[in-house]
């Protein structure tokens, strides 16, 4: 039976002061902020707590045609239909934000990302979930799909856009942090060429141009920001998952139930800076550097070597040392085969004032299965007691 194996591990980071935790006043009743280079969460408020996400749950149907579009089951330049019962009900003012599509009109795959991230198209989320699925309802299965691959443990869609529904969708900052975290890491090509842009044009069938505006509070006010999706309705009030990276670090943060425009674009402006000054990344392990062993099970070799994948860091407080304990978890004996850089360990941070930080670690070899007579020896051990 395998069990959890933790060991210390003495890190030649010795601290010359004790760190006090940063803190920073907002009127956000929900705040989150977490580092990706070191996993670190420098500011949880009411994180788990369940809310509305308004126009940010659009940050899963963008997540599920980037998954779609990397499988290769979706093309940038497959066209979907508009139809005119999805016309009738996604234009004019009652339809909230939209990217002016026109009934009857064909419109490409990327057009409808492009409406969906820079002009929060309610009418091409919809359009973009009937053409990849048959219907919203349909699509948003595959939304809730995603959301339990990514253990988005406090979120459930049950529309494309956000728009209110009684409840049925919701989320929380954490999940929505995570959300992000996934979108940047695992589609960066698409990430990097669809959430950055500061607006967007297109033309009518009439000829006539419509030149809409990013609302991300952050693009050209905040060194280094890319995305993500503001939000805003009645129900959630105002809201942001947004993202930048400065000096190799990337921090991921949200806000949400502020009570105006000005006040997000202020305090998201704030939030992101805080994060950058009061916070340092400090390296702790170089890439490739072995930092444990752990046991096999039923492999060629009794332990394997584990090392970084890449330089690895962990956030502190700028201006001072911290006292930092580290240690190596994992599932263990770990059981052959596995392959050199399969990751089967994490070390785990821990610095006072602070969530955990936990950073992974792989095999250093090839661990193959045991030959016959090393699997007769082991059972043998096995029997007296000594393995």
């Amino acid at each position: 039976m395998k069990k959890l194996i933790a060991a210390a591990l003495a890190l030649l980071l010795v601290a010359p002061a004790t760190a006090q935790t940063p803190t920073f006043d907002t009127p956000a009743p929900i705040a989150f902020m977490k580092d990706l280079s070191s996993g670190a969460v420098l500011f949880a408020r009411d994180p788990d707590r369940r809310i509305p996400p308004a126009s940010m749950a659009k940050m899963m149907t963008v997540y599920v045609a980037f998954d779609l579009i990397k499988r290769g089951e979706l093309s940038l330049d497959t066209e979907f239909q508009v139809r005119p019962e999805t016309w009738r009900r996604w234009h004019g003012p009652q339809a909230g934000s939209t990217m002016f599509l026109e009934t009857g009109e064909r419109v490409s795959v990327r057009e409808l990302l492009y409406g969906i991230v820079t002009l929060s198209g309610n009418d091409a989320c919809v359009v973009l979930a009937e053409g990849i699925a048959g219907t919203e309802e349909s699509f948003t299965n595959l939304m809730n799909q995603q959301a339990q691959k990514l253990n988005l443990a406090n979120s459930h869609f049950g529309n494309s856009n956000g728009w209110p529904d009684e409840g049925r969708t919701y989320v929380s900052a954490r999940d929505l942090a995570t959300l992000a975290a996934a979108t940047i890491q695992n589609y960066p090509d698409l990430y990097n060429t669809f959430y950055s842009r500061h607006d967007y044009t297109r033309t009518l069938s009439n000829g006539q141009e419509i030149t809409q505006q990013n609302r991300d509070p952050l693009l050209g006010r905040v060194e280094g920001a890319d995305g993500l999706k503001t939000g805003h309705t009645e129900e959630a009030g105002y809201g942001f998952t947004g993202s930048a990276e400065q000096n190799g670090r990337r921090l991921v943060m949200v806000l949400a139930g502020l009570d105006s425009y000005r006040g997000r674009a202020e305090e998201s402006v704030r939030f992101m800076d805080w994060g950058f000054r009061a916070w340092n990344a400090k390296k702790i392990v170089a890439k490739g550097r072995h930092v444990s062993e752990a046991e096999v099970q039923g492999g060629s070799a009794g332990s394997v070597g584990l090392v970084a994948p890449r330089d690895l860091s962990v956030t502190i407080p700028a201006g001072t040392g911290a006292d930092i304990q580290a240690r190596v978890v994992y599932q263990g004996p770990v059981k052959a085969p596995f392959a050199a850089g399969d990751h089967i360990a994490d070390l785990v941070i821990t610095t006072p004032g602070m969530e955990p930080q936990t950073l992974p670690l792989v095999a250093e070899s090839d661990v193959g299965e045991a030959g016959f007579f090393r699997r007769a020896w082991l059972g043998l051990l096995s029997l007296v007691g000594m393995a």
